[in-house]
């Protein structure tokens, strides 16, 4: 049980949710596993504090995800590569809904995780990159509880405004997140097209919400 706890909670932690930082001023020039290594710390400080995040608290992780995260994420990236070849011929209302439903539900699919999340330490593995590198894959093993787990980020070097390296993958014992969600959407897609998806995505949302209002609250 702890396992998949950890589990779950890493498929967030890990790319579009809890790893909580600030933007530094350096960031342009941050390295790639430098920056990682700096957010997972500040994620593990954060939840080992944060009341409202180890009980869950779907609100309090939105707002920090919008406030600390989403500068670290390229989560459009991250959701047309899991709407796949449907997002081309998406109009802006439909990329804007399926953006922000996917968004929901990964911070309630694993919100409920994050009491678990305590006493965990990391480590980064060696990074094989060159300097001209614009992809990189960051690989990092998670200790708690149990085995160690592997997890690994896909990252992006940006230009322009807010220029730095961006995640917009990553990876829990082999399965890449993305790639599973593109599995999925895509059968809903062929069902039911896009409003299909946005629909379903929404529903999901939804039900997963009245799911935990119904929880007794902890104290």
């Amino acid at each position: 049980m702890q396992r998949r706890f950890l589990l779950r909670w890493l498929s967030l932690v890990g790319g579009v949710a809890l790893t909580l930082g600030t933007l530094p001023a350096r960031a342009a020039d941050e390295a790639p596993d430098a920056l990682i290594g700096r957010l997972t710390k500040d994620a593990l400080d954060t939840i080992q504090a944060d009341k409202a995040i180890q009980a869950g608290d779907v609100d309090r992780i939105i707002e920090l995800m919008d406030q600390k995260v989403m500068p670290y994420v390229n989560f459009q990236r991250m959701t047309s590569s899991a709407v796949g070849p449907a997002w081309r011929k998406a109009t802006p209302e439909q990329r804007a809904r399926l953006e922000s439903e996917f968004k929901k539900l990964l911070v309630r699919t694993y919100s409920g995780a994050m009491s678990q999340a305590k006493n965990l330490t990391f480590s980064i593995k060696p990074m094989r990159a060159a300097p001209e590198d614009k992809e990189v894959i960051v690989r990092t093993l998670i200790k708690g509880r149990g085995d160690p787990v592997q997890l690994d980020y896909r990252l992006e070097k940006t230009a322009g405004e807010g220029a730095g390296w961006k995640i917009y993958n990553l990876n829990v014992l082999g399965v890449w997140l993305v790639d599973t969600y593109r599995s999925q959407f895509s059968q809903e897609i062929n069902a039911k097209g896009l409003d299909g998806l946005i629909a379903t995505l929404t529903e999901r949302n939804k039900a997963n919400a009245a799911a935990g209002a119904a929880k007794p609250a902890k104290g």
